[in-house]
């Protein structure tokens, strides 16, 4: 135990307690189990187990346990049953109707401890460092003791379990002779492991562990060794062919995991006790328990490489486990011939012309020959056997020559080791060398560089789960977005998950509505699926049953398998009044956005080094929020100065880096946005300072010291339990900074202990009581707590009244007062919520531009009531608000910025004869039929077209309003439309004549014409694989008349009358200057700025 932290000594601590806690409610159980069955005595047996398994648990839905659960309970062995099965099975219980009422309060007040205590075991449980600071400690043993003295327990007993001694192997008369004979026996057991001789392995083992008078610690080495020969047993007999039956094998992995089970309680604090029971829970496919075995195991051996391999393979397979990988159809391989053939039957393409484009690209970039080849081997081709080794070296090739996709590709393959070590970690280096290769194929110009996006989004992954490296939300979120920009669906599905949980990232729901609908529309099957019960939840039934459809075409297997219940569900809603409706509305509403996680704000959108000149301006002014904000600007400045001019520092240049950086997070940190690709350059010169100033001594304070270690905690915040471990080192060293103690209580309120935050932020305010960042976090923290709304509303007024008035969290303050009355007393307070309302968003007129508009995390769970209170309150969305909101869709801003630099080129063509570009075109897959008369035509609009899918929309008519001209017909007319509910897409319009050219596009197809489409076809492009409304027969186009067109349409909000020209081209109008600044800034208006 020398070696160990004595916050991981807390957590073991605490895990003992919770052991103890089984004794409890195993006795409760079989006291309820008698009281329950008029007398019946339960015996541990499997008889038993499977009798109340089929007649109790099966019959009750409340009763959640997972199938190995099940097979647990089903077994009858009460003393194998942990405390989340009895929690469960007693907490929900059928209880008998004959019971009177002094039993059934006293059932009720068992009830509250059983459940009080399930929620201290799942605090406990989930803590990934698996480490517990004293604080924390000393309050869940008081609350978990406190139960357990309630239940009988006795607190003498309990509290010897706080004492080390407890982890020390028990005083045992020891027998030299049978201890001698077992190591023996031990010896002879590791021989026959290592010939594979895996069954006379076991039987050495089962002797030496029989013996009496053992030392705990052997006996733990025996039985773990004797777990390992049973899963290298399993293992054999699995992939024999002269296998015995299943069953055998199955109960060689149940012996297994018995055994290690017995070696973790012999020896608590051996990390290969708990990493052997982590490897039976894997081979078990239970990865949770896997996970947590080996965090276990890491927490007492953080050295050990086998164990962080084993936990990041656990760690990808749950993550692909949440995200239906498993069952996502573009997870199953096929055979290049294979893909080949179903890209001709979806999309038209003729198999050989794919093949010689690709011949093509070989000619101009050598390097894709290997890629080719790469993918031959991989998947298989004709003449060409699968070869995941074969397919390694090629995908080498392309990677050292420089080549994304061979990058990614070697990535995929030492990620799951095929034809290579298994590595994860080199996996990680080889997707970070393909990230950091530019978007646009270096030597195809317009052409996506594949293996970009893809790494990019592997990255997110990584960081989201802690795969081969820290955990850490913000980056996850960073190469989400990155890889979402650059094409990515799955990436806008993680994306947009995050922002709809609030997982590190400001909770956000239309955002992540945006872009759950953008990764639906490039194809993702799991947003199609969100995004059909995200409409269905806003009472839109038709959109909802057609998105749930396009999961269902997509081969979405979780959505065939629960589309009666979805088609039920939504029926059963089509049935209900308008006014059901829309209080269904508002309370699904309000619930999604109550479903918060408490969770930092740790990726800002916005860009503070633009804004400084305009924060000098507010900071002369008088403003004291403005005058932070450049003075920590102007640190960080002179920190990112050193950076970007010195390739290599010298430590007197690191040193005042990490000054210049800590004054700024000690003034305002949210100013400080690492670049991410400077990111683990920051971290190694932190680490170095660090060092440097930990080998001179941990006990010499000195500015130096402080300063990095301010870096060290703000850097690494998301990663709480390092930082919760650092932060207290730190406060001892440095009792008078008030940084650690905001620190640190800041960390423990994003890990849910709010009293142990609470605790830190009342030091540090002992220190600086008129600090009102400490008090708003003390705000907050009391209104988490819970225990006394008054105190907590007494803090957020006082901060309020030392805080200066346009500082960002004003508003928030308001509305966070308003929450404290609303989930306390909210009839008693309606008036009070209206008026903290009020209050909120009269300070939100006083932020800086910078923070306008106002993004608030709690402004969604008051509405509701507000809107309540509002007698003229409307759920039907604003059509105003509709189309701004639009405005900045990201497939919107994608469609038209891909369009403006389609016409970038046309530009650079007409100015430059020198250059040309090359334009091709593929044989529409269907013909497109055209009628004469509007009449009898259904009308479709661009969301009710399936974007994943080349169709001709045959007997209905699409109508659209031009919002991007052409400036060419060749080879076709590109057009960007708008449809009526503010969708866009681009248009290309085929099959013009020389000698109508110019007048179509000059005259005709211009911004504001409102034209009608017949028979609209949605054609999926040859080449980027992205939609586009196709037209080859220009009789399908009906001209609205001109009594509809949008006369002087704005470029940005598309708006009549736009009276304001651009200065350098004069020929894009606008509605105001925000709307050009929107235009320039979001659809880069300077492509096609003819000046």
């Amino acid at each position: 135990m020398a070696n160990i932290s004595n916050e991981v000594r807390n957590y073991f601590k605490l895990d003992l307690l919770i052991s103890r806690a089984c004794l409890t409610l195993r006795n409760l159980f079989i006291t309820r189990y008698s009281l329950f069955n008029n007398g019946q005595i339960w015996i541990d047996s499997a008889a038993h187990g499977n009798n109340y398994l089929t007649n109790v648990i099966s019959k009750n839905k409340k009763i959640n346990l997972t199938p190995a659960q099940k097979k647990t309970v089903g077994d009858g062995d009460t003393n194998e049953w942990d405390v989340s099965i009895l929690t469960a099975i007693l907490l929900h219980s059928d209880r008998p109707q004959t019971m009177n009422t002094n039993e059934i309060q006293k059932l009720d007040q068992e009830d509250l401890r059983i459940n009080k205590l399930r929620e201290l075991r799942n605090k406990v449980a989930h803590k990934s460092s698996k480490s517990v600071d004293n604080t924390e400690f000393n309050q869940l043993w008081n609350d978990l003791s406190t139960i357990l003295v309630a239940f009988g327990d006795i607190d003498t007993e309990l509290d010897k379990l706080k004492d080390d001694s407890v982890f020390e192997s028990p005083k045992q008369t020891i027998n030299e002779e049978n201890k001698n004979e077992a190591l023996r026996l031990n010896s002879l057991g590791t021989q026959a492991h290592k010939n594979e001789k895996y069954s006379e392995a076991i039987k050495f083992f089962t002797q030496a562990v029989v013996l009496p008078s053992v030392p705990n610690h052997d006996r733990a080495t025996f039985f773990s060794n004797m777990a390992g020969s049973r899963l290298s047993l399993y293992k054999q007999q699995l992939y024999s062919v002269d296998n015995c039956e299943d069953g055998d094998i199955t109960k060689e992995l149940d012996r297994a995991l018995k055994d290690a089970k017995q070696a973790r309680k012999l020896w608590v604090t051996w990390w290969k006790a708990h990493f052997r029971v982590g490897q039976v829970y894997a081979i078990l496919d239970d990865h949770d328990k896997a996970i947590n075995s080996f965090e276990r195991a890491l927490a007492l051996e953080p050295t050990k490489s086998e164990i962080q391999q084993a936990l990041d393979e656990s760690c990808i397979l749950v993550n692909r486990s949440s995200r239906q990988e498993y069952l996502d159809p573009r997870e199953n391989l096929k055979t290049i011939p294979e893909n080949l053939n179903e890209l001709k039957e979806k999309f038209g393409l003729d198999p050989e012309m794919v093949r010689k484009d690709r011949s093509l690209l070989k000619v101009i970039d050598p390097s894709m020959a290997d890629v080719m080849k790469g993918h031959q081997f991989a998947s298989g081709d004709i003449d060409v056997i699968q070869d995941y080794e074969q397919a390694a070296k090629y995908f080498a090739k392309a990677a050292n020559a420089g080549n994304a996709e061979g990058m990614c590709n070697l990535a995929l393959l030492f990620d799951k080791g095929l034809g290579v070590k298994k590595d994860h970690k080199v996996a990680r280096e080889w997707f970070e060398k393909a990230a950091a290769q530019p978007e646009e194929h270096p030597r195809i110009k317009g052409m996506r560089n594949i293996g970009v996006a893809e790494s990019e989004y592997a990255l997110g992954v990584r960081y989201f789960e802690g795969i081969s490296i820290r955990k850490d939300l913000s980056l996850a979120a960073y190469w989400y977005q990155c890889a979402t920009d650059h094409g990515s669906a799955m990436a806008a599905n993680s994306l947009g998950a995050m922002y709809l949980a609030g997982l590190g990232l400001d909770k956000n729901l239309e955002k992540g509505e945006e872009l759950h609908e953008l990764a639906a529309k490039r194809g993702d099957p799991v947003a199609m699926m969100t995004l059909a019960k995200l409409r269905l939840d806003k009472n839109d039934f038709e959109m909802a049953r057609i998105w749930y459809d396009r999961a269902c075409e997509s081969d979405n297997p979780v959505a065939h398998r629960d589309r009666d219940n979805f088609i039920e569900d939504l029926e059963a809603r089509q049935k209900y009044s308008p006014d059901m409706l829309k209080a269904m509305k508002t309370a699904a509403n309000y619930m999604l956005s109550f479903q918060s996680k408490i969770s930092p704000s740790v990726a800002s959108e916005l860009p503070y080094l633009k804004d400084y000149e305009m924060l000098c301006g507010y900071a002369k002014r008088g403003s004291i929020t403005a005058k932070n904000l450049c003075r920590a600007l102007e640190h960080y400045i002179q920190a990112l100065n050193i950076l970007l001019f010195c390739e290599t520092l010298t430590e007197e240049q690191e040193n005042i880096f990490v000054h210049e950086l800590s004054q700024c997070y000690r003034i305002e940190q949210i100013v400080a946005q690492i670049p991410a690709h400077m990111h683990k350059k920051v971290s190694n010169i932190i680490e170095r300072v660090l060092s440097r100033c930990k080998q001179e001594s941990n006990f010499i304070v000195s500015q130096l010291d402080e300063d990095v270690r301010v870096c060290y905690a703000t850097l690494n915040s998301n990663s709480y339990g390092i930082i919760e471990k650092f932060v207290e080192l730190c406060k001892q060293k440095y009792p008078k900074s008030v940084y650690f103690f905001l620190t640190s209580g800041a960390v423990h309120g994003f890990r849910r202990q709010s009293d142990a935050g609470l605790y830190n932020i009342n030091n540090g305010l002992e220190i600086e009581p008129d600090n009102y960042e400490l008090l708003y976090h003390k705000a907050v923290l009391l209104r988490h707590i819970g225990r006394d709304m008054n105190e907590a509303i007494a803090a957020y007024q006082k901060f309020i009244k030392i805080a200066p008035k346009d500082h960002r969290k004003i508003p928030e303050a308001y509305y966070e007062m308003a929450q404290c009355l609303k989930d306390f007393a909210p009839n008693a307070g309606m008036r009070w919520i209206q008026d903290c309302y009020k209050e909120g968003k009269q300070a939100e007129k006083l932020q800086l531009p910078c923070f306008l508009p106002y993004k608030s995390d709690n402004i969604a769970f008051i509405q509701p009531f507000i809107d309540m209170m509002d007698s003229n309150f409307n759920v039907e969305p604003d059509p105003i608000n509709n189309r701004k909101q639009h405005l900045t869709d990201s497939h919107r801003i994608e469609v038209i910025k891909n369009h403006r630099q389609w016409e970038k080129t046309t530009l650079d063509e007409k100015h430059n004869p020198f250059y040309k570009t090359i334009s091709t075109t593929v044989k529409p897959r269907v013909k497109q039929q055209s009628d004469k008369l509007l009449i009898g035509l259904k009308p479709i609009t661009l969301q009710e077209m399936n974007s994943r899918k080349d169709h001709v929309y045959t007997g209905c008519v699409l109508s659209v309003t031009i919002i991007e001209e052409t400036l060419s017909w060749i080879p076709s007319i590109h057009l960007v439309v708008e449809d009526e509910n503010f969708d866009c897409e681009r248009m290309l319009i085929y099959g013009i004549s020389k000698e109508e050219g110019e007048y179509l596009i000059s005259k005709l197809y211009t911004v504001g014409k409102k034209i009608h489409i017949i028979n609209p076809y949605l054609r999926i492009g040859a080449n980027d694989m992205k939609p586009s409304i196709r037209v080859d027969d220009i009789s399908s186009i009906v001209m609205q008349s001109k009594s509809e067109w949008i006369l002087n349409m704005c470029r940005y909000c598309c708006e009549a009358d736009a009276s304001k020209f651009c200065g350098k081209c004069k020929q894009a109008s606008y509605c105001s200057k925000e709307c050009q600044t929107m235009d320039w800034k979001l659809y880069n208006h300077k492509l096609i700025c003819k000046s």
